[in-house]
């Protein structure tokens, strides 16, 4: 069974372009099945049961395991005997009628307008040898709420997908699918100084790197690393509610519907294959709407 799921995970990379991440992530839980399946003494696909399925989903409740990790793990399982049965590995696909637990529908945190501002405005001189550090936080602060990419396509950018001329960026999401994402005036100006006063200085520690933001030894940046940037100024802006990379796209996504936009239009620029998964957005909305109304209305 490992060396099915290792053909499975070399099927991710080359003919689907999974990235690295998905992969990595489905390495793990496969591994996990597979461990499940060998103690059941099954090492051929046919062997498996729809039984067997559903006991692994019990077995990982009984690990304490949320739905939503649940459902994650049950996903890799999934595209893993799809695999085999596609292939002429395995007649049947035992998975087809377990169930994904029911997940909560759980409304992502955003921040007001007023929030995002101080955010943006918290960046300042750091000492002396690290002066310009904080003109390429705010450039990047600034990217990620004018085009709301996630964190992973923000480290991928690259100099030449800001096309600053047309007033957009060239972003590469999941499974590398490109699209191009509109960016303001503002954010634009900050990467400019950032290239001025900063990039290059840093470009020359590290050798030459073509990715836009870079670390302070000249090297592309980490999650972790963008992680911290925005923990630090959010600390600093006095913002209580709990704050991440991710925060910053569905703040951008939630004030262009409360602004009026297009939800066709707010799906592209986020990279959504399915609108339903844009749609949790009008919801937060409606939120908006509400307390505006409780806020304004006489009988509020």
């Amino acid at each position: 069974m490992k060396g099915h799921a290792d053909r499975y995970l070399h099927f991710l990379v080359l003919e689907k372009n999974a990235s690295p991440n998905t992969v990595a992530s489905y390495r793990v839980d496969l591994s996990r099945y597979v461990a499940f399946l060998e103690k059941r003494h099954i090492r051929m696909p046919d062997e498996i049961t729809e039984e067997h399925a559903a006991q692994f989903i019990v077995a990982l409740r009984r690990q304490g395991l949320s739905p939503r990790s649940i459902t994650r793990r049950l996903s890799a399982v999934r595209g893993f005997h799809k695999f085999l049965v596609g292939n002429g590995l395995a007649r049947q696909d035992p998975t087809e009628t377990v169930n994904s637990p029911k997940l909560a529908r759980v409304l992502p945190g955003v921040l007001s307008r007023e929030e995002v501002d101080d955010i943006l405005q918290q960046p300042s001189p750091l000492p002396r040898d690290q002066r310009s550090l904080w003109i390429r936080d705010r450039a990047l602060l600034e990217v990620l709420y004018a085009t709301g990419i996630r964190v992973s396509e923000l480290l991928s950018l690259r100099q030449a997908d800001v096309m600053a001329e047309a007033g957009v960026v060239r972003v590469f999401g999941k499974g590398r699918k490109e699209r191009v994402v509109p960016i303001g005036r503002s954010a634009l100006e900050w990467i400019e100084r950032y290239r001025r006063e900063c990039r290059f200085h840093l470009q020359k520690r590290g050798g030459g790197q073509d990715v836009l933001f870079l670390n302070a030894r000249g090297r592309p940046m980490t999650r972790m690393a963008i992680w911290k940037i925005v923990q630090q100024y959010a600390g600093k802006a006095g913002v209580r509610k709990e704050v991440h990379p991710h925060t910053f796209r569905h703040s951008f996504a939630t004030h262009l519907l409360e602004g009026g936009a297009d939800l066709r239009a707010v799906q592209e620029m986020l990279g959504h294959s399915d609108i339903s998964t844009t749609q949790i957005y009008t919801h937060i909305d409606r939120e908006y709407l509400k307390e505006v109304h409780r806020t304004f209305h006489p009988r509020g």
